[in-house]
């Protein structure tokens, strides 16, 4: 029998569970990086946490050259006593091509521990199952980074990068936006299980400029250069949003992890 007794009505903010996206180069792992107690593993193919700038904020642990190493390290953070209050991956577009090298190791083919795009179409005889296979491993990481939160209340922040795609509204024109640059399947995953999905980026006008013969062309001009911008709601060009406090926050803020953590302080309040 369940003990009724055990309910509890006190509040509490459990960590979050973070996605932030971005173009390249905009800042995605120094933001992170800033994060209490954080600690970042790195995912071949990516070099954000070489800049001696993130080294001085965060630990790094050494890179992950297959899966086995990623849930490696996640295993020795969730079993060892260590100070560490938020997990970084960085990022899952890397994270992505082990995955699939994984998944293609699990249907039998390329065992050389290889993983491409081409493969993981052929992987357990095509018709999806190699993504599918894929996305067992990418329920598998969730669990994981959920088991930190449950048990050592560790913030987790996955970083992605982004493609522009076009999208085809049901209910109205397609138009061109960001999208995360990982299976779409994966990328809904993971849209759920996030607590808040922040989107980094420049600020920038089109302006139109007569070229003659009656015709115009667009050309972009950045507002404030040098400055850099999260977006905490989802809009037609990008994504973004979150549940809770973090569905109330402002939808611009300067790019820094001070400027999010004052902001959910102030929607919590």
């Amino acid at each position: 029998m369940f003990d009724l007794n055990a309910v509890t009505s006190d509040l509490r903010m459990r960590a979050p569970r973070i996605i932030c996206l971005g173009v390249e180069k905009i800042g995605k792992t120094t933001f992170a990086a800033n994060a209490p107690g954080s600690i970042l593993l790195p995912i071949k193919g990516e070099e954000g946490a070489d800049d001696p700038d993130i080294q001085k904020v965060c630990k790094v642990l050494p890179v992950c050259n297959d899966l086995g190493d990623a849930f490696g390290w996640l295993d020795s953070l969730l079993k060892q006593e260590h100070p560490y209050q938020t997990g970084i991956i960085d990022s899952t577009s890397t994270l992505e091509a082990l995955m699939f090298a994984a998944a293609c190791q699990r249907c039998g083919l390329n065992k050389d521990g290889t993983g491409t795009t081409d493969n993981i179409l052929k992987a357990g005889g095509g018709f999806g199952t190699g993504y599918k296979e894929t996305l067992v491993l990418w329920r598998s990481l969730v669990q994981w980074l959920d088991a930190l939160r449950n048990q050592r209340n560790m913030t987790t922040i996955l970083i992605g990068h982004v493609t522009v795609g076009k999208f085809d509204d049901p209910g109205g024109s397609s138009y061109d936006q960001f999208k995360w640059d990982i299976n779409e399947k994966a990328a809904a995953l993971l849209y759920r299980w996030a607590d808040v999905i922040l989107f980094a980026n420049n600020k920038v006008v089109v302006e139109e400029k007569d070229v003659g013969f009656n015709k115009k062309q667009g050309i972009g001009r950045e507002i404030n250069p040098g400055a850099r911008f999260l977006y905490t709601q989802k809009r037609p060009s990008h994504p973004g949003g979150g549940r809770g406090v973090y569905g109330r926050l402002p939808y611009e803020l300067p790019l820094t992890w001070q400027d999010f953590q004052n902001a959910v302080a102030t929607a919590s309040a």
